[in-house]
């Protein structure tokens, strides 16, 4: 499921280096002593911290910049300690930590603190203050802001303890001899220390966003509850509670301070009995927060573990059950970020890709269970931590038993293999899956052209609709939301991304989990406080997406197939209007989009003609979804909607030009599949039925066709069809006789028996307009029959319109008295072109002398005396 990829090894990157240097120190060749190296923390530059014991008995402490890979040893303690807690700040010159002391041995008969907090100067090493020498843990993290000033003389330090507080120290420099940074008035840096949280049971720092998460017990007289609170640290070093909202856990759920994304303490680690609850919080740059939680449940069959979506205004809670005979597991579930989809996963039994922007169905989270479920991490979960960076699109986990860390991302190969496995179960139990990693396949990863491409292929090898959804509309909606969001985020929650949403009823596979049980509660209720709604970036994306959730519609997302009945009525229009004149400038705008976007894509002969009525669905899409974006965005403004929406529309007919691209490349196809005197070859039939499944497809869901589908696809059906079928397909609307196929049928064909029994089929199933055009391409009797009666009729409508008509009496040259009925028909058209003009004449050479010749054609051929 997981594509780990390894970034940090300690024993490549910090322990062999080390030995080195220790073989320096003992003049040695080679260093065979044991260093214990340990990774202490992970600075937001993404340099390394870490300690060991060198061979003089000492304890150091060093830097692996990430950067350019090399290693800097940082300080050296004279004797051996025990460091629980450590930073560094970011210039390099000071560096605080936190010993936890032995109180064993001789050591306890004098009076000594648990812990000793020191910061200390190490550009060069100089002075060490004594900040804090308590009973209970302390932790130490360095403030990182980003700043433009080259020299820094100041910086900020945060001590965490495990009394429930934090004190911020503001630690002033100054530079002696040119390049010693030391501290200035020490003896004063105790008397700067700002109290910014207190009484917390839980915090985490998120040193990437220099933010600090901490939950708090507030109890009034009218209810008990914990409050979630969000501090953040500006470039100034000042900082403001930004976010606050309640959690519902029992009172007494904490026995002790819980940190999280604070270093690595290896002199104390809880035990799972005293770790409750695991919780940790996950933000993205797009303007999400996930607050993931789970408790623990003495011998209990089951896990309970929650997902807080405050983007959303929403938290999901799912009920695991893992079978009477898996043994209870002793562990909580590992909670990993990955873009915004999170994983939680339990090891030996179960793995659950939740996807945090589509929530509203648990089939688009993907669930897997089993013993042979595997991740590829070599420690069990309480060994490995999930490292994250709101601006990265995934996390990393640390393995803390190998000391590597591994940047994690979703295996392609992986959900592909989902995708294409065999049906040996039930489809109310492989739909889901597969709904959940075509998903997660093409929206989250469906960047990937060489991607996007095998899951076309894998459409075609599986073109028939699964029992429970139709694949290509998945495909289609999926792709479009992807590309749509990616150039505005605020379309995520209105555009459709599912054709499952559009279905009266819902396949109950697609609603449930086997063994799982999923509630879902609304109203979170997140008040933003300070300054959250006049930063830019995450704060003011985070508070766009829980305002328009709340006042939103139950149902906001535009649904395309909703537009089928204004689609009917548009159909029945036969005269100009303002409406039409508007939706034909809509089209004109998407194909003028298209055409630029198409100008070296002339594989598919597409968009090479004028199909009305499919022209006229552009425009209408176009016109229905701006009202609806105007409706519930308004303030993306009318001129960024109507270009948002003229892109969705043309990347809509683009993405369906792909995807028969990728058909006609499987299949070599060329320019010989518009010959329609040849039959159909074993590749062009599976490109006709998946032509004909995209256009049952988008049917379905009232979606436009590129101008041109239908008519290749008829050319198709004339190839590969049996002439009867070919007729049932087009008598059922499933197959369109545009003009183009039919004038390019009654010219390129012949006129066998076979091929005018289909001609005259077809003639009688076009509308009167279209026959009327189609008669004057086809060079048969029966067509110059029709065309000599038109025009008989026409130029007699016209004589009994007229006034004041007299014949000429006189006769033209080549016209035969023999038969008088036509002599007298045939004086009286040539009456009429004299003295009116011929509208025939110009374009069709049809004239009085054309009307005889074809009637007595006629005639010769009724006696039996000439062939047609």
């Amino acid at each position: 499921m997981l594509k780990l990829k390894q970034k940090f090894d300690l024993h490549r990157d910090v322990v062999s280096d080390i030995l080195r240097k220790e073989a320096s120190v003992c003049r040695v060749k080679e260093y065979s002593g044991a260093v214990d190296t340990r990774i202490l923390n992970i600075e937001r530059d993404g340099g390394i911290l870490y300690s060991w014991k060198g061979a003089t008995g000492t304890t150091r402490i060093g830097k692996f910049d990430s950067n350019t890979k090399e290693n800097k040893l940082l300080y050296t303690f004279d004797k051996q300690v025990c460091v629980s807690s450590c930073s560094l700040n970011k210039e390099e010159t000071l560096l605080a930590v936190s010993l936890a002391q032995n109180t064993r041995g001789e050591e306890r008969l004098k009076p000594i603190s648990k812990c000793l907090t020191l910061l200390i100067e190490i550009h060069p090493i100089n002075n060490t203050k004594v900040l804090k020498a308590v009973d209970c843990r302390v932790k130490v993290q360095f403030l990182h802001a980003e700043t433009d000033r080259r020299s820094v003389l100041e910086s900020h330090l945060l001590l965490l303890t495990e009394d429930g507080y934090v004190d911020l120290y503001h630690v002033m420099l100054t530079k002696q001899e040119g390049y010693r940074v030391v501290m200035a008035n020490p003896e004063r840096l105790l008397k700067t220390a700002e109290r910014i949280v207190e009484d917390f049971c839980w915090l985490q720092w998120d040193g990437h966003t220099q933010r600090v998460y901490y939950l708090t017990h507030s109890v009034t007289h009218t209810q008990d509850k914990f409050l979630m609170r969000c501090v953040q640290f500006y470039p100034n070093h000042n900082c403001e509670t930004l976010l606050e909202f309640p959690l519902e856990f029992p009172a007494n759920l904490f026995r002790t301070v819980n940190f999280v994304n604070l270093g690595f303490d290896h002199y104390h680690q809880n035990s799972p009995e005293q770790e409750p609850l695991r919780l940790t919080v996950f933000t993205n740059i797009i303007g999400s927060m996930c607050v993931c939680y789970s408790q623990h449940l003495k011998a209990r069959q089951e896990v309970i573990y929650t997902v807080l979506l405050v983007h959303n205004d929403c938290s999901k809670t799912f009920r695991v059950s893992l079978g009477s005979e898996q043994k209870a597991p002793h562990l909580h579930p590992l909670f990993i970020p990955i873009g915004y989809h999170i994983l939680v996963y339990l090891q030996d039994h179960f793995l659950h890709c939740i996807n945090t922007r589509q929530q509203e169905m648990v089939c688009h989270s993907l669930f897997l269970s089993g013993p042979d479920l595997d991740l590829g991490l070599q420690s069990e979960s309480a060994d490995v931590t999930v490292l994250h960076s709101e601006e990265e699109s995934s996390g990393s986990v640390l393995d803390l038993g190998s000391g590597r860390i591994h940047a994690a991302e979703l295996s392609p190969a992986f959900l592909l293999k989902i995708l294409r496995a065999p049906s040996r179960c039930p489809s109310s139990k492989t739909d889901p899956q597969r709904m959940a990693a075509l998903h997660c396949l093409l929206v989250y990863l469906g960047n990937d052209p060489h991607l996007e491409l095998k899951i076309t292929e894998w459409l075609f090898d599986n073109v028939n609709a699964f029992d429970s959804f139709d694949q290509i509309q998945e495909f289609i909606l999926a792709s479009l939301y992807r590309i749509s969001y990616e150039k505005s985020l605020s379309l995520d929650k209105v555009l459709p991304y599912s054709s499952v949403l559009d279905k009266k009823e819902i396949p109950a596979c697609l609603l449930e989990v086997p063994g799982v049980l999923c509630t879902t509660e609304l109203h979170i209720e997140p008040v933003f406080k300070g300054k959250a709604r006049s930063l830019q970036g995450f704060w003011s994306e985070l508070q766009w997406n829980t305002e328009r959730t709340q006042y939103l519609d139950a149902d906001p997302r535009y649904r395309p197939s909703h537009i089928q009945a204004d689609w009917d009525k548009l159909r029945a229009e036969s005269r100009p209007s303002s409406h039409m004149n508007r939706i034909e400038e809509n089209t004109k705008k998407v194909l003028s989009m298209v055409d630029t976007w198409c100008l070296d894509k002339k594989l598919v002969p597409l968009f090479q003609e004028e199909d009305h009525q499919h022209r006229a669905l552009i425009g209408l899409t176009v016109d229905k979804l701006r009202e609806h974006l105007n409706r519930h965005l308004p303030r993306l403004g009318k001129k960024k909607i109507d270009s948002l929406v003229v892109n969705y529309v043309a990347k809509l007919l683009e993405l369906i030009r792909h995807m028969l691209e990728s058909a006609w490349l499987k299949y070599k196809l060329g320019p010989r599949v518009l010959c329609l005197k040849q039959q159909g070859s074993p590749g062009e039939w599976s490109v006709f039925h998946f032509m004909f499944r995209i256009l049952e497809a988008t049917r379905g869901l009232c979606l436009p066709l590129p101008p041109g589908y239908h008519t290749l696809l008829a050319v198709f059906a004339v190839r590969c069809l049996p002439q009867p079928t070919f007729l049932q397909y087009v008598d059922h609307g499933f197959l369109q006789l545009t003009e183009t196929f039919v004038s390019r049928l009654m010219t390129d064909l012949d006129n066998s028996d076979a091929n005018e029994r289909l001609k005259f089929s077809i003639l009688k199933r076009l509308p009167e307009p279209m026959e009327q055009r189609i008669y004057h391409m086809w060079d048969h009797p029966v067509s110059s029959a029709w065309i000599s009666r038109d025009y008989v009729r026409t130029q007699l409508e016209k004589l009994n319109k007229s006034k004041g008509f007299a014949f000429s009496g006189r006769d033209k040259p080549g016209f035969r008295p023999e038969f008088l009925p036509l002599t007298y028909l045939a004086k009286i058209l040539s009456d009429i072109e004299e003295q009116a003009p011929n509208p025939f004449e110009e374009q069709e050479n049809v004239d009085a002398r054309f009307v005889e010749e074809t009637a007595l054609k006629q005639t010769l051929i009724l006696l039996g005396f000439d062939g047609k």
